[in-house]
C-alpha cells in the first residue's frame, strides 16, 4: 500500500502497478549507460546504448523534465526529457516540444553528463522506448519510487556494470559523490563499493581522475 502523500508519485505507482499487471510493461524504464564511460569495443547491443537509440528515432524532439518542473528540488537543466518517433511527433505538432537534429541532442546529452544526471530510457504500454530523460534523484519520479519504495522491479539495470581496480584507487570520493545508487560511500577515508547496488549508469567512470573504474558488460548467467 502507497502511503506517501505525495500524489505525483502516488498516480505513477498506481499506473504502472496496473499496466505490470496487466502485462502491458514488464518495467517502466531502464537505465542507459553514458556514452563516454564505454569503450567503442564494447559496443556490442544496440539497445543498450543511448546514441544508438537516438540513431533510430525519427522525428526526435525536446522537451522539459516533467519531474523536475513539478518539484523543482534542484538547479539541473529542465529541456533535458528527448521524446522518440510518433509520440515526439504528436507533440511537436501541438508545440509542446521541438525538434532537434541528432547533434543538438548528443550536445545536451554531454551538458547531462558533466551535471551528474542518470540516462533513462522510458517505457509506455507496448515495446517501443518513447522518451529518454537525463535525470535526478530529487526529482525523477522512477528513481524516487526506485529508492523511496524499494520498487526495483520497475527499474532495470543496464547491461553494463562498473569494475574497480583497487591499486588505481586513491579514494578521492569523486565517485561517491555522482553515485545516485548509493553503491559507492567513504569509510575512514578510503572508498567501499558494493558492484550488487550498480545500476550501470556510467555516471563514476567518467569522473575518475586516475581512470580506476571501468565499464563492463554484465555476465549473463
Amino acid at each position: 500500500m502507497i502511503k506517501s502523500t505525495d500524489t505525483f508519485l502516488k498516480d505513477r505507482i498506481t499506473r504502472y502497478d496496473k499496466w505490470v499487471k496487466t502485462g502491458k510493461i514488464s518495467y517502466s524504464s531502464k537505465i542507459i549507460p553514458i556514452r563516454e564511460s564505454i569503450d567503442a569495443r564494447q559496443w556490442v547491443l544496440p539497445t543498450d546504448h543511448v546514441l544508438k537509440i537516438l540513431q533510430g528515432a525519427d522525428p526526435m524532439g525536446l522537451t522539459d523534465c516533467v519531474c523536475r518542473s513539478h518539484y523543482r528540488r534542484c538547479d539541473h537543466p529542465l529541456n533535458v526529457c528527448l521524446l522518440l518517433n510518433s509520440v515526439a511527433a504528436k507533440e511537436i505538432e501541438k508545440d509542446r516540444a521541438w525538434q532537434v537534429s541528432f547533434d543538438e541532442a548528443k550536445k545536451i546529452l554531454q551538458n547531462a553528463n558533466e551535471r551528474g544526471l542518470v540516462h533513462l530510457a522510458f517505457h509506455m504500454p507496448g515495446p517501443e522506448i518513447y522518451a529518454l530523460c537525463s535525470c535526478c534523484d530529487c526529482c525523477c519520479h522512477d528513481l524516487q519510487i526506485l529508492k523511496q519504495y524499494q520498487r526495483p522491479d520497475l527499474v532495470v539495470r543496464s547491461d553494463f556494470v562498473a569494475m574497480d581496480e583497487p591499486e588505481s584507487c586513491i579514494h578521492c570520493g569523486e565517485c561517491v559523490q555522482r553515485c545516485v545508487f548509493d553503491a559507492r560511500w567513504m569509510s575512514e577515508d578510503k572508498m567501499t563499493y558494493d558492484p550488487k547496488k550498480c545500476y550501470g549508469c556510467g555516471l563514476c567512470s567518467t569522473i575518475c581522475p586516475t581512470e580506476a573504474i571501468e565499464m563492463r558488460p554484465v555476465e549473463k548467467p
